[in-house]
């Protein structure tokens, strides 16, 4: 499979400039077959966790950025050099690896810790087809008592408008569904959306503005085709439209404490009081905001022909009950699972028991709050 990178630049060149098969393949030196998979490809299956065997300088890594940034702090004469950090770690901690790859990696880290700093703040223009995208919280009554959700927001700088879905949780499933569900009400996709580091998006922020997405997030990308940005680490001002929004929904359409009955039926209404509120003035442009927001509408990207599969899949192995655990909950299989492995789908409210044929054994309402086990008995 080719690299995520690549992936991206031939659905872009192909489905958004309209450049010829052959001539992304040429130009990328690839068989114009695999440009016309990947341009047509509806989904995007979860890549197989690869083994890594542990390599000798990876215990010692810890070690060496440890002293590294104690030098930074010193005078450079006072520094000490790789074959220096090279001895000690031979005499006070068994290493057992070359001095070429502690020259190599003490290099490579300097430059990366000096580079760090050096990180160019991201663009804040408000173009036409961009969002901001973040949660935030709310009270609500539920079951006659008052319990704190997350609600998810996407704002459109340009015409400074927005639209909201209130979710159990900010986990993964909770914001690709509701990123899916505002594509699809709005028909379209933002070109670029920029995102805080959000861990359901980003599981680790590494140097020089890189990240490693998550699986999921990653495909969800691939599959919509927009353009992502991450603000930098502490800097909240990147995203301050959306920031922003997020107050303004919370006191003006979930305080004081909104009463939910079913959560599903109550997100229902949220679209139209987002598309009542954008009939009236722009603060600084001339015109309403309903106008504005068909400039960002001309800017979209197009809907694929089929939605984005937001379930997590994973494998999970019974106890001796049938029971298997999701994020410290626990949910029943059957009996004659006890003590095997089983496929699980979870997605935002469900979570689905599969066997290795991919069959339903069980379906279970996915858990939030205090409720710790869901027991379905009649396979007991």
């Amino acid at each position: 499979m080719l690299a995520v990178a690549q992936i991206d630049y031939i659905r872009h060149e192909v489905n958004q400039k309209g450049k010829k098969y052959a001539g992304v393949a040429k130009s990328m030196g690839i068989d114009p077959r695999t440009v016309t998979k990947y341009a047509n490809k509806e989904e995007f299956e979860a890549r197989q966790p690869q083994k890594r065997k542990a390599r000798v300088m990876d215990p010692v890594k810890p070690i060496l950025d440890k002293w590294i940034k104690e030098d930074l702090k010193k005078k450079k004469k006072n520094h000490r050099t790789a074959k220096k950090m090279f001895e000690q770690l031979v005499t006070f901690h068994s290493f057992e690896g070359s001095d070429r790859s502690v020259r190599d990696y003490v290099s490579k880290r300097k430059k990366e810790l000096a580079d760090y700093h050096k990180e160019a703040a991201l663009p804040l223009e408000s173009i036409p087809g961009t969002a901001q995208v973040d949660f935030g919280t709310a009270p609500f009554k539920y079951q006659a008592e008052v319990i704190d959700l997350p609600y998810l927001v996407m704002s459109f700088p340009f015409s400074n408008t927005f639209y909201f879905q209130v979710f159990p949780s900010e986990n993964t499933e909770c914001l690709l569904e509701g990123l899916q569900r505002m594509f699809s009400h709005m028909g379209g996709v933002p070109a670029t959306i920029r995102f805080d580091n959000l861990s359901p998006a980003v599981k680790k922020i590494k140097s020089k503005g890189n990240r490693d997405l998550t699986d999921t997030f990653e495909r969800f990308v691939l599959h919509y085709g927009f353009k992502y940005e991450f603000c930098n680490p502490g800097k909240g001002n990147e995203k301050g439209h959306v920031e922003a929004m997020v107050k303004y929904v919370r006191n003006n359409f979930l305080l004081p404490e909104c009463t939910v009955v079913n959560l599903d039926s109550f997100n229902e209404t949220l679209w139209g009081l987002a598309e009542q509120d954008r009939e009236r003035l722009h603060y600084k442009k001339q015109g309403l905001q309903s106008a504005l927001f068909r400039e960002d509408e001309k800017a979209w990207l197009l809907l694929p022909e089929k939605p984005f599969d937001c379930a997590h899949y994973k494998k999970a192995k019974a106890d001796k009950y049938g029971i298997v655990t999701v994020d410290n909950k626990e949910y029943s299989t059957s009996p004659r699972f006890a003590g095997q492995s089983v496929k699980l789908q979870i997605t935002y409210n469900s979570i689905v028991v599969l066997n290795e044929d991919n069959e339903v054994i069980v379906k279970h309402h996915r858990l939030y709050g205090v409720k710790r086990r869901s027991m379905v008995w009649q396979l007991y």
